[in-house]
This record gives C-alpha cells, sequence and structure tokens, in this order.
C-alpha cells in the first residue's frame, strides 16, 4: 500500500499555512489522510463536512490527488491504527507549536506507541485559524490567507 500519513486538525477554517503542510506531506507521502477533528465539546465555526468538500476542491485544483479528507470524531491516534498508518504529520510555526505538539505527540504515544510524528516547518509563519477568525470577524479581507474555496463558507 505504500507509506500513509494522517494530517489531523479542527481545520476551522482551512488556511494556506495547512494548505502548505498538505503539499510537502503528500509529496513524501503516497497517500495523506486530511483529518478534520470534531470535538462534540467545542463549537465550530464552519461545518466540518462543507470545509471537506473546500479542502478536496482546492486540493484537486492544485493537482494533489493522493489525499482523502475524513470526518473523526475519535482519537486520532485511534483513527490512525484503524487505517493502518504509522505517521501523524504535524506543521510547526514557532517553538510553542514545537511543545504544544511535543506533549500531544506524548499522549498520542500512549494510545498508539507505533505512531510516529513528522513535523513539516511552514513557510506560513503568520497564519492561523484563530487569526483569519479574528480578522474576518472584524470585517478584514482574509482572500490571502485561505484558498479561494474556503472563502465562500467566511461570508
Amino acid at each position: 500500500m505504500g507509506k500513509t500519513a494522517i494530517y489531523p486538525g479542527s481545520f476551522d477554517p482551512f488556511t494556506n499555512g495547512h494548505l502548505d503542510i498538505v503539499r510537502k506531506a503528500c509529496d513524501i507521502f503516497d497517500r495523506v489522510w486530511i483529518v478534520i477533528g470534531v470535538n462534540a465539546q467545542k463549537r465550530r465555526s464552519f461545518p466540518a463536512d462543507r470545509m471537506a468538500e473546500a479542502i478536496t476542491e482546492t486540493l484537486t485544483e492544485q493537482g494533489i490527488h493522493n489525499f482523502e479528507v475524513v470526518i473523526c470524531g475519535g482519537l486520532v491516534a485511534e483513527f490512525a491504527r484503524r487505517m493502518g498508518t504509522d505517521y501523524m504529520i504535524r506543521g510547526l510555526r514557532n517553538n510553542m507549536d514545537y511543545n504544544y505538539e511535543e506533549n500531544v505527540a506524548s499522549v498520542n504515544k500512549l494510545i498508539n506507541p507505533e505512531l510516529e510524528y513528522v513535523y513539516f516547518r511552514s513557510n506560513n509563519v503568520a497564519v492561523s485559524s484563530s487569526m483569519v477568525k479574528e480578522l474576518h470577524g472584524y470585517g478584514k479581507d482574509v482572500s490571502a490567507f485561505v484558498p479561494a474555496a474556503v472563502l465562500p463558507l467566511l461570508e
């Protein structure tokens, strides 16, 4: 089957920073599962199913085809085991991201000891879903920070 990986996140919304990480992961892995995590305790700003459609449209338009977007309400470490992958992709913007991710990785390794983390440095260090939501909330144009297929979801 080749090397597969999962790239989990809330992707609420999916940004150009996320797109950058997906491109890098799809260049290295044969298949990348983009896992939209849904936490029943947190309210999403944008519907997960619509975001999945926008991500799929974006990647297809970019000529990326070795991916699948799925929505997961459970633990991503268990999802990785079910999908038969031992690699989890994470994007890093700075050392704070690294420290946070290492804490999460420690917990995930307790759940799925075979899970290995692969970190990619983001080329878009200032872009985050939180920043996009905040700027959008103040009526600012965020079209430079999200793919074109995501933009209609913000309106």
